[in-house]
């Protein structure tokens, strides 16, 4: 996998991901293709990579970007629900014609293997805990929807092309790089950003709906697994290690790491919010047999230690 394009690559995940390929020794290269509506170029500071800013919609800004590379990693999208309930249209193009574009670009270019991210928010309304991969999905939100649409251009070309393909289902990925200052910002550092600085912490609903957090560390741990093994799938494969966790928990994790006690706030419930979210993990422990994930407390560690160590806005 020695020459590697990271879509979205100046995002929380993608500049994660970035990093830790820099320490692989199979890694020759590592190209990062960002439009920089989400992702921040401070995010890449330091790093030796190559910066090709450019649009997943723009067939010629991928060509560039393609052109020599073994393997691709499409993080590039809008992430968030409530901003797909904002523009809907905005999150359909980036998210499933963006997928489109960038799996049609990697066919003309004879890329290798492709890793594309969907999300845990597809199983929408399915109630089923565990959520294995072959239940039915249903989602409550565009974003959701664009999502679904996106796992599924990729094992259509799969499918169709002959294409190798694997699509991760991420479940709720927070860690160090994950900004809390914008209006669509994640629970966890929305979460760890009030608590450092002895803020009440907004809770949306009562607080008892759950979900199956994952350490972004142990995210970039199964993508290069994935990537020097060329691992591709012929179904969605869930990321994500059940270990389900109710928000009042993780602030009583959190307030342990901090060594306090978390002022709690309580707000509406958000609509399009999945109340439940537990993962099925057997595929992916068959895939990566010897992964083993970062402890949810752990991470929470180290993000609050990033956190502390930052200006109060990201860069």
């Amino acid at each position: 996998m020695s020459r590697i394009l990271i879509t979205g690559g100046a995002g929380f995940i993608g500049s994660n991901l970035a990093r830790s390929a820099l320490l692989d020794s199979t890694v020759k290269e590592v190209t990062v293709f960002d439009d920089l509506s989400i992702g921040l170029l401070g995010n890449l500071e330091g790093l030796d990579v190559e910066f090709i800013e450019g649009s997943v919609l723009d067939p010629g800004a991928l060509d560039r970007a393609m052109a020599g590379r073994d393997a691709v990693v499409h993080l590039a999208a809008l992430p968030s629900v409530p901003r797909s309930l904002d523009d809907p249209v905005a999150s359909h193009h980036a998210n499933a014609t963006g997928t489109l574009m960038v799996l049609d670009a990697a066919r003309r270019h004879d890329v290798g293997h492709i890793l594309v991210a969907s999300s845990s928010s597809v199983y929408g309304m399915n109630p089923a805990l565990p959520k294995p991969e072959l239940t039915w999905t249903r989602p409550m939100s565009p974003y959701a929807a664009s999502k679904l649409a996106s796992e599924a251009y990729a094992l259509a070309y799969q499918a169709s092309f002959g294409l190798p393909t694997l699509a991760f289902r991420f479940f709720n990925v927070f860690g160090p790089g994950q900004r809390h200052d914008h209006a669509y910002a994640a629970v966890i550092p929305r979460f760890v950003h009030a608590a450092l600085h002895r803020q009440p912490v907004l809770v949306h609903g009562d607080g008892t709906q759950s979900r199956d957090f994952t350490y972004v560390g142990t995210v970039c741990q199964v993508i290069l697994d994935a990537l020097r093994r060329k691992v591709h799938h012929p179904h969605p494969v869930n990321l994500a290690f059940g270990a389900r966790v109710n928000l009042l928990q993780v602030l009583d994790e959190l307030a342990e790491v901090l060594g306090r006690p978390i002022e709690r706030q309580f707000g509406p419930s958000r609509t399009g919010d999945v109340p439940h979210s537990l993962a099925d993990n057997s595929t992916l422990r068959e895939l990566f047999p010897d992964l083993a994930p970062v402890d949810r407390c752990q991470g929470l560690r180290i993000t609050a230690e990033w956190m502390a160590g930052r200006p109060s806005r990201d860069r």
